[in-house]
């Protein structure tokens, strides 16, 4: 099933002319579970990955911020016990299943290499604002599913771009992590892009068109951050929101160049009090998590890239 994102409730770029030299086209990827192969575009999904090419790991151990650790097997038999008893209460079986919200797996796992983990495989024939090197047709996102202090209380994002034909001898069974934040490990989703347009973050606006904006929201009307500029959920290209840190410059940390978002990781589809990017297709009740990646207190998570060379190391920003 397509994804459709509803009109906006007024064409904003018709009320304030100047903000098409502030607009940008982005592909909402809308992840729904499912069960994608390694040829597919997909969230969380398996990766089309060399056979003879090392799976990258995380060697920071003890350096990593440790909380719950949990198991990728014990996460996904906790959603399997949530989604089958969603509207009655838990067997005593199910119960006894679920881990005790203070358990934790023994802390001294995290000492061994952390195998990464896929967030995102994107095959440029589905994706309209596909950013990669000349010949590459597959960018793939990978984290490290626990947080890094130095990245903000993140995980570590690492960017592979790729030409498919050049797998031949792809790899069946990828190594798992032996502990995870469960928040960092994405149910496996097909996605259903959709490109939408988007403005730019209104802090980031002239001044002068900023205020005209202020001056025409309604209390009862769309809002320019929360209906009309910036589209929720996992999707491609497009502006980020600043709204913690009022816009923290993103350069380069190899070449100092001005970075371009490439890639968000959202913590929900849409916003429950904000719902006007709610799909068509979704019924008013229907959830607005899909993917179980949750990012800080439910923010999202902005991937950038250098567009001086794609092999500079990406930067993120949660926000």
């Amino acid at each position: 099933m397509t994804r459709t994102t509803p009109p906006r409730p007024v064409d904003i770029a018709e009320l304030f002319p100047e903000l098409r030299e502030h607009s940008a086209m982005a592909t909402r990827l809308h992840p729904r579970p499912g069960a994608p192969t390694a040829a597919d575009s997909s969230v969380g999904g398996p990766l089309l990955w060399p056979a003879d090419e090392p799976w990258p790991v995380c060697t920071d151990g003890a350096a990593h911020y440790i909380h719950a650790l949990r198991s990728p097997a014990t996460v996904r038999r906790s959603r399997e016990i949530y989604a089958a008893a969603r509207g009655r209460a838990f067997t005593e079986e199910e119960r006894a299943q679920l881990p005790r919200h203070d358990f934790s797996e023994p802390h001294h796992l995290v000492a061994q290499p952390i195998p990464f983990v896929p967030v995102a495989q994107l095959y440029r024939r589905d994706m309209p604002d596909f950013a990669g090197p000349d010949g590459a047709d597959v960018l793939q996102v990978l984290w490290c599913p626990l947080d890094h202090p130095e990245d903000n209380y993140t995980p570590r994002v690492r960017l592979y771009w790729r030409r498919s034909a050049d797998v031949v001898a792809p790899l069946e069974t990828p190594p798992e992590p032996p502990v995870v934040n469960d928040a960092y490990l994405p149910v496996a989703c097909v996605v259903h892009p959709e490109r939408v347009r988007e403005y730019e973050y209104d802090g980031l606006l002239p001044e002068e068109v900023c205020e005209r904006i202020a001056a025409w929201e309604k209390d009862d009307g769309p809002s320019y951050a929360g209906d009309l500029s910036l589209a929720p959920g996992f999707k491609v290209g497009g502006f980020a929101s600043w709204s913690l840190s009022l816009s923290e410059p993103m350069n380069c940390a190899e070449c100092g160049a001005a970075m371009t978002l490439l890639f968000t990781v959202d913590s929900a589809e849409w916003d429950r009090d904000q719902p006007s990017w709610r799909p068509l297709e979704e019924p008013a009740d229907a959830s607005a998590v899909f993917t179980e990646v949750v990012i800080g207190r439910g923010y999202s998570l902005y991937v950038f890239r250098c567009p001086a060379s794609f092999g500079h190391p990406p930067a993120t920003a949660m926000e």
